[in-house]
């Protein structure tokens, strides 16, 4: 019976997640994942190459609950103060393994000056949609006495088609203006069809605003920045369709650590809201050529909906590696004196 109710809440979660006008997943290391945040944030960096990757594991104590991952590798162009790249994601979600896999091309570019920094960002790519229908139990599989019985084979028709090929394009904006950043992003703006059968089944747009502000501690001590502490306080918003969540919280960063909390609302869809927490530090950084490697860990905790001894809660992890390739460090500062967007996270 424990095992019935796993399933029939593995499979509630999952087409509320998929159902709900196919909204996105967010990912609560939002600043371990700048591209996929803000295409605008592509190139921002101070290296000549950099890679990203998170992986999020929803839901950790149910076998078939949603997995995320996301990958992205873009390259600093300073002549523009942008960059190119690609982004890749996939998402996993529910026992019927409803598969979502987007390849992306990002291009970015930078204006402004020694006090602010404009950047624009557009994003265009391809996505692929597939659902396996033999991992769906139905009522006909489902003794009486003795709940699913994996050795009874369904009656009903399954679909013919159980995949589908979309072209998907996104667009952002992003200001750093001193201590303070805020940047907006729309994905999904050619609100592609989703449908399997054919029918009318539009993706939503999907639109994200950031705002970040670097509260410096040490401001009137002679010191290096690198060596300074922050408070960043950081809000983020999303809304698609029906669901409008906020994540609102701080960070305190020094030298190569960085400790945060956030609260998430779930929004009007219903979905639980959490409370995050996060550590993201250097595993190495060298500060002569700007080589980096960064690793991040988070967990989610929810707090209504449902119940973190159901869920063990939301667990993410990630990676980034940032390197010089062409011995270029100290070229990236295109505009010299103006803080940077990688600088809030």
């Amino acid at each position: 019976m424990k095992g019935i109710v796993r399933i029939i809440l593995t499979c509630v979660l999952a087409l509320g997640i998929s159902i709900a006008k196919a909204q996105d997943h967010q990912y609560s290391q939002f600043f371990n994942s700048p591209v996929y945040l803000n295409p605008a944030l592509n190139g921002q960096f101070e290296g000549d190459l950099r890679m990203n990757m998170i992986y999020r594991n929803q839901w950790t104590s149910l076998g078939n609950g949603p997995k995320y991952f996301s990958a992205s590798i873009d390259y600093n162009v300073p002549q523009f103060g942008g960059g190119i790249g690609l982004l890749f994601t996939r998402g996993t979600e529910g026992p019927a393994y409803l598969n979502k896999n987007n390849l992306s091309g990002i291009y970015s570019y930078s204006v402004g000056s020694s006090d602010y920094v404009l950047s624009f960002g557009i994003q265009a790519g391809v996505t692929n949609r597939s659902i396996d229908y033999n991992n769906l139990v139905f009522s006909d599989q489902i003794d009486n006495r003795l709940g699913f019985d994996p050795s009874r084979v369904s009656a009903a028709e399954m679909p013919v088609f159980n995949n589908k090929f979309y072209f998907d394009t996104g667009a952002g904006i992003n200001l750093v203006a001193g201590n303070l950043m805020i940047g907006g992003a729309v994905q999904h703006l050619n609100k592609p069809n989703e449908s399997f059968t054919g029918a009318s089944a539009l993706l939503p747009r999907r639109i994200t605003g950031h705002l970040s502000y670097m509260w410096d501690l040490n401001k009137w001590e002679n010191i290096d920045d690198g060596d300074k502490s922050y408070f960043i306080p950081s809000v983020v918003y999303y809304k698609q369709y029906n669901l409008n969540s906020v994540s609102a919280g701080i960070q305190y960063k020094r030298r190569s650590v960085n400790a945060g909390v956030y609260y998430r609302s779930g929004g009007e869809a219903g979905r639980p809201s959490a409370i995050v927490f996060s550590l993201i530090f250097d595993i190495f950084s060298n500060r002569d050529t700007g080589e980096k490697l960064r690793f991040g860990l988070s967990h989610d905790a929810p707090s209504s909906k449902l119940s973190y001894g159901n869920t063990s809660g939301t667990t993410e992890g990630s990676f980034s590696y940032e390197t010089p390739l062409n011995n270029r460090f100290g070229e990236y500062h295109r505009f010299e004196g103006a803080r940077r967007c990688y600088e809030f996270y």
